[in-house]
C-alpha cells in the first residue's frame, strides 16, 4: 500500500487553512522561521479517508479479534465509557480553567471525578491516597521511586539499591535507574516465587526498596509475600507493587494489605481504558501514610462546604510529574467502568479472568511445555521448546496464528523461561473464543510435526511479512522523508 505521500498530486487540496492575518511570524527570529512550505501530502479529503480507512482495515484490535496478549490485559472496552467520555460537559473543558479567577466553580465536576476515583481506588487497594498525574505504567512507576527516594532523603537514610526478581517487567529496573539506584536481581525458584533465601543473602542496609509484579510475570501469585515485606521493611525498605497484574486479584486482595507502600494502576488495563499502538494510557499512583507527604502536586481535596479545590500545600512533594491533572479522559473512562461494575463486578472481573487463563492453561499443556505446572492467575507461560527441537520457534508459531485471524501472545517474554509465550485470555472472552485459539495453537503443533517448513516466511496474509526486526530498529530509513 503507498504511503499517503506517495498518492500527493500537486495542487490538490481537501482543506485550506485561512491565513493568519495577527502578524506573529514577524515576531519569530529568522534563524527559526521555515524557508520553505512544509512538505505535507496534496490529497483530497476522500484520498484521506480512502488511505487511513483501509489501514486501520490492516489492524488488529480487541474489537476485531481475540487479543491474548500476555502481561496487557487486552480485554475488551465497553462503548458505554466511551460515550460517558465524549460528554460535552467534560470534553469541552480547558485544563487551565481552575487556575483562572472563579474558574474554579466551573470544574467541580471534573474535580469531583477525580477526587472520587481516587477514594475509589484506595478502597479497591488499601492505599491511603492517590495521584492521578502520571499519564502510563512506566510513568508510575517512576513516581512511585522518586517518592521512594524522596522519602529516604527526609529520613537521611543511604540508600543505593532497588531490588528487583527476574520475574519482574522490564521497565521495572529501567525505571529504577533512572531514578538514579543500582539494580540487585534475584532468581526465581522452582515454584515461580521469589528465591527467598537469595533475596535474604542480598539485603543489606543500603536497599531502598524492591520493585514487585504481584501476581507476578509467570502468571503466578507469590505465597512468599508476606515474608519479602518483612525482611524489605526491616531494613527501612519501601515495598513497590507493580500493578500491571491487579486484574488477577481485584476484590480478592488489596496490595496495601499485605505489605506494599506504593504502587501504580494500569487503569488502561485493570479498568477497560482502551490502549495499544503507544497509548493512551493512565498510571495513577498510591501510596500508604508515611509516603503521602511526597506526593506530586496538586490533590484535589474536599472543603467542609461540599466543593472541591486544588491542594498545593505539600511542601515535601516531588513536584509536578506531568501537566496539569493526568490524563483525564482516560481516568474519566476508568471512573465510569468502576461505578458500572461495582463491587461485585470487580470480583467478578478477577473470578472470569483466573477461570478463563487455567482453562486455557489446563488446555493447552496437552501440546506445549508448561514453565510451572501449578494454579495461575490471570495469565500462563509456556514454552515452544517442544517445537523447536523440530525447527519450529516461538516467533515462528506466532506468526502462524496471525494468518489464521488471531492476534499472537507474548512471545519470547519472561526471558526466565526458554522460548517462552505468554498466554492471557482476560475475562471478556467467550470459551468459544478460547477454543478457537486452542485449536489453531494445536493445529500449529500439529504442522510443527508434519511439514514445519509450512512456517518459513508466514504470515502469508499480511503486507509485510518477516521483517529483519533488529536491523529496522539499528538502521532506520528516514531518507525517503527527509529528502521531501
Amino acid at each position: 500500500m503507498d504511503l499517503i505521500f506517495e498518492k500527493s498530486v500537486a495542487g490538490r487540496r481537501g482543506f485550506e487553512n485561512p491565513r493568519s492575518d495577527v502578524g506573529i511570524a514577524g515576531e519569530i527570529p529568522a534563524k527559526y522561521r521555515r524557508k520553505e512550505e512544509c512538505p505535507l501530502p496534496e490529497v483530497s479529503e476522500l484520498d484521506v479517508v480512502r488511505h487511513f480507512t483501509k489501514l486501520s482495515q490492516r489492524n488488529f484490535s480487541v474489537d476485531t479479534q481475540f487479543y491474548p496478549l500476555g502481561s496487557c490485559t487486552m480485554k475488551y472496552n465497553p462503548k458505554f465509557t466511551e460515550t460517558v467520555a465524549a460528554m460535552e460537559g467534560f470534553s469541552c473543558l480547558h485544563p487551565l480553567l481552575p487556575q483562572l479567577k472563579q474558574g474554579e466553580r466551573l470544574v467541580q465536576g471534573a474535580l469531583e471525578v477525580i477526587y472520587d476515583l481516587e477514594q475509589l481506588l484506595c478502597e479497591i487497594t488499601g492505599m491511603d491516597r492517590f495521584t492521578m498525574q502520571p499519564l502510563a505504567g512506566a510513568h508510575g512507576e517512576l513516581t512511585g521511586v522518586m517518592m521512594i527516594a524522596a522519602y529516604h532523603k527526609a529520613k537521611g537514610n543511604k540508600k543505593k539499591y532497588i531490588i528487583v526478581p527476574d520475574s519482574a517487567h522490564g521497565t521495572n529496573p529501567a525505571t529504577a535507574a533512572i531514578a538514579g539506584y543500582e539494580i540487585i536481581s534475584v532468581r526465581s525458584n522452582q515454584d515461580g516465587g521469589m528465591d527467598l533465601a537469595e533475596l535474604k543473602d542480598k539485603i543489606t542496609d543500603e536497599v531502598a526498596g524492591l520493585m514487585l509484579t504481584c501476581p507476578n510475570t509467570l502468571g503466578l501469585f507469590d505465597p512468599g509475600i508476606d515474608k519479602i515485606a518483612a525482611m524489605i521493611h526491616a531494613v527501612d525498605g519501601i515495598m513497590y507493587y507493580d500493578g500491571a497484574n491487579l486484574n488477577a486479584i481485584l476484590g480478592r486482595c488489596r496490595p496495601g494489605d499485605i505489605g506494599f507502600d506504593v504502587m501504580h494502576i494500569n487503569v488502561h488495563k485493570t479498568f477497560s481504558t482502551p490502549h495499544g499502538g503507544g497509548g493512551p494510557g493512565a498510571g495513577p499512583v498510591g501510596v500508604t501514610q508515611k509516603l503521602v507527604p511526597f506526593l506530586p502536586v496538586s490533590l484535589v481535596d474536599k472543603r467542609k462546604g461540599g466543593t472541591y479545590y486544588l491542594n498545593y500545600d505539600y511542601p515535601q512533594s516531588i513536584g509536578y510529574i506531568a501537566s496539569f491533572y493526568g490524563n483525564f479522559s482516560i481516568l474519566l473512562r476508568a471512573y465510569a467502568y468502576i461505578l458500572m461494575a461495582g463491587k461485585k463486578g470487580l470480583e467478578d472481573v478477577s473470578n472470569h479472568a483466573v477461570l478463563n487463563a487455567n482453562y486455557m492453561k489446563e488446555r493447552l499443556k496437552e501440546r506445549f511445555a508448561l514453565a510451572y505446572d501449578r494454579i495461575c492467575m490471570h495469565e500462563s507461560v509456556f514454552s515452544a521448546s517442544r517445537q523447536a527441537e523440530r525447527g519450529v520457534h516461538a516467533i515462528d508459531i506466532a506468526k502462524f496464528l496471525i494468518d489464521q485471524g488471531l492476534h499472537p501472545p507474548t512471545v519470547y517474554f519472561p526471558l526466565s523461561v526458554k522460548e517462552s509465550i505468554m498466554v492471557e485470555p482476560t475475562e471478556t472472552e467467550s470459551k468459544e473464543s478460547m477454543d478457537r485459539f486452542i485449536a489453531c495453537m494445536f493445529e500449529a503443533d500439529e504442522l510443527s510435526q508434519t511439514h514445519p517448513e509450512t512456517f518459513q516466511g508466514l504470515p502469508k496474509t499480511m503486507p509485510i511479512a518477516r521483517p529483519d526486526e533488529v536491523k529496522a530498529a539499528r538502521d532506520i530509513n528516514t531518507s525517503y522523508f527527509q529528502s521531501r
